[in-house]
């Protein structure tokens, strides 16, 4: 398994339960493919570069994991449909790999 960081941001103004839902959607699909998740750190709201559809402001959250790489791709696809992830962004870190 390789080792990912996936970086995801969420409106501000999103309710706490949305978050753990998208929170639980990442979780699950992390597992569905055997993966583990090493560590969750929120980074909590944040000022934007850029204004992203009219949104100056995003609750940030970064995850470590383990995954395979054809796992990815499916990541990616439930991210991009999620409508409350406003922006993501999946790295790998080989210097991590187990």
């Amino acid at each position: 398994m390789k080792a990912y960081e996936l970086l995801f941001i969420v409106a501000p103004t999103i309710d706490d339960d949305t978050r753990a839902a998208v929170m639980k959607r990442i979780e699950t699909t992390i597992a569905a493919a055997n993966g583990t998740i090493d560590n969750v750190d929120p980074w909590g709201k944040r000022k934007l570069a850029y204004e992203i559809n009219d949104l100056t402001d995003g609750d940030y959250t970064l995850i470590d994991f383990h995954a395979d790489p054809q796992s990815i791709a499916e990541l990616d696809r439930v991210l991009r449909i999620t409508d409350a992830v406003v922006r993501h962004m999946i790295v790998n870190r080989p210097d991590r790999d187990e």
